[in-house]
């Protein structure tokens, strides 16, 4: 995340389970191409796909450029980039169960030491399912090469648990084979350059952090919506859920970063720290008390965009009775002294009316009384808008006098926007989280206690929700913004939800 401007990673090996799988495909390798092409890659380095189909390796290096000229933001130039950078890249043919195909890989890392004339980062990238996990990382905690923590690194995608139990297990393996600072926890929501910029407009800019507080701060909201379904992935949502797949890792990292305490410095210790004691501060409901707090939703069949789409229960490998929320709404409170009674709602579900991805800060009412009453017509609060996507902007809302002779005030918006501001592409997630595994720099990575404490404030809204089955799902139609409990659960405390206008030049039905 904050790395020198000067300063490329040191030589670097990565390892990618599941190299001839989607993530990789998608994400993994466009990445650390754009990385290349803008040169944060190592001088040395070498990528070595995992996997049992059969690839030799040209032919995996051509899968590889159908993802690059599909998904990346540069779609494989004609100036030699993607010729240069193919040339680091490698398939290795094993079956991940099998304990002794693992010499394969210490005869790779012996290869590169020499091919090199120094030791590199060894990086070990599980994008592969999360059963399979505690086994490869098994076999690669019994390779000498792993006792190196200072060279030695293992990524894990998320989900991270099934639950605290499973989290809690899952971290106890890892760390006997590994050394924490060692096991790289990703959430690619926190690689987005607008989630990483919460901090520097909270903390490199006096004007807000004075009132960033319950004094001033009427509510926090976050909104995380998305209009697909399912997409295929029946069987994986059916163990899962929009509150755990959402709301347990993504969710509650954006309410760290709004609600965390000021770091004394950019240590990655120093800001997980302060991401931990929000979660421990997040207040934990009782069974009874979860009605009141969280509500949950299923979509009906129906139509987005003229096209008619499934019910979630007619999905393929979903089951016809699902009690699976596909929507989640919840109003934390963190009871610390900066977030007193300060309510954060959140919410997020598919196929829903908009893509989006915005955290409002509503600011308490300024007094009206030195205005006339015409003036309070149009009266609204001050107002922070933070956008992830799909558009990437900050907004502020404040009151100004309209033209004219009389004292009429409108509400207006200052807007930041990354696109308008900045004419060089941002990187996308995954290169920011890449180039911070080769360089060591965990601050956007969880900790285990992170993670253990966010499954700590989700448990008993799944352990209720499990122990009552919902009697009326579905209940919420596509192209809506969920079901009528959601706007309940905010208006009853006289607060309405925020959405912003879709842009002109967003397809939102993407």
């Amino acid at each position: 995340m904050y790395t020198n401007n000067n300063t490329r990673p040191p030589a670097s090996l990565i390892f990618i389970f599941g190299g001839s799988g989607d993530l990789n495909h998608r994400k993994l390798t466009p990445a650390l191409y754009n990385l290349f092409i803008d040169q944060w890659m190592p001088e040395k380095f070498n990528i070595v796909g995992i996997g049992r189909t059969q690839y030799s390796d040209a032919d995996f290096n051509t899968f590889l450029f159908a993802g690059i000229q599909e998904f990346s933001r540069r779609k494989g130039e004609e100036n030699g980039s993607w010729k240069d950078f193919s040339q680091h890249i490698s398939y290795l043919q094993m079956d991940a169960e099998d304990e002794q195909a693992y010499q394969k890989i210490v005869e790779k890392v012996k290869e590169k030491e020499a091919e090199f004339g120094e030791h590199p980062n060894v990086i070990f990238y599980l994008a592969v399912a999360p059963q399979l996990v505690p086994g490869i990382a098994k076999k690669l905690g019994g390779l000498k090469i792993c006792a190196d923590a200072k060279t030695t690194r293992i990524v894990v995608e998320k989900p991270f648990g099934h639950d605290l139990q499973s989290a809690h297990e899952l971290n106890e393996l890892l760390r006997g084979m590994f050394a924490e600072e060692q096991i790289y926890r990703i959430d690619h929501y926190l690689g987005k350059e607008t989630v990483q910029n919460i901090l520097a407009l909270r903390f490199a800019n006096a004007l807000f952090e004075p009132i960033w507080n319950r004094n001033y701060i009427d509510h926090v909201q976050i909104t995380a919506a998305e209009t697909v379904g399912v997409e295929g992935r029946g069987g994986y949502y059916e163990n899962s859920g929009s509150l755990r797949d959402m709301v347990q890792n993504h969710i509650l990292q954006l309410i760290c970063m709004i609600a965390m305490e000021a770091p004394v410095s950019f240590d990655a210790n120093e800001i997980r720290n302060k991401k931990v004691d929000v979660l421990n501060a997040i207040r934990i409901y009782s069974s009874k008390e979860v009605s009141q707090y969280a509500v949950r939703g299923q979509y009906s069949a129906g139509w987005i965009k003229g096209k008619e789409v499934p019910a979630y229960r007619e999905e393929k490998s979903v089951e016809p009775e699902s009690p699976v929320d596909t929507f989640s709404a919840v109003k934390f409170y963190i009871d610390n002294w900066r977030w007193q009674d300060v309510p954060f709602y959140v919410r997020t579900g598919k196929h829903l009316h908009q893509k989006t991805t915005i955290i409002t800060i509503q600011f308490r009412p300024a007094p009206q009384f030195a205005f006339p009453p015409e003036a309070a017509e149009t009266w609204r609060r001050n107002r922070l808008t933070i956008s992830i996507q799909p558009e990437m902007d900050i907004r502020l809302r404040f009151q100004a006098k309209k033209p004219g002779q009389a004292m009429i005030l409108n509400p207006v918006d200052m807007i930041f926007s990354y696109e308008s501001a900045y004419k060089s592409q941002e990187p996308e997630a995954y290169e920011t989280l890449l180039l911070d595994v080769m360089t060591g720099n965990a601050t956007l990575f969880m900790r285990s206690d992170q993670v253990e404490a966010a499954w700590k404030i989700i448990m008993p809204i799944l352990d209720a929700w499990n122990f009552r089955t919902p009697t009326n799902f579905p209940n919420y139609a596509p192209d809506s913004w969920g079901p009528e409990d959601a706007e309940a659960l905010i208006a009853k405390d006289g607060r309405n939800w925020v959405t912003l206008p879709v842009p002109q030049n967003v397809n939102k039905s993407s």
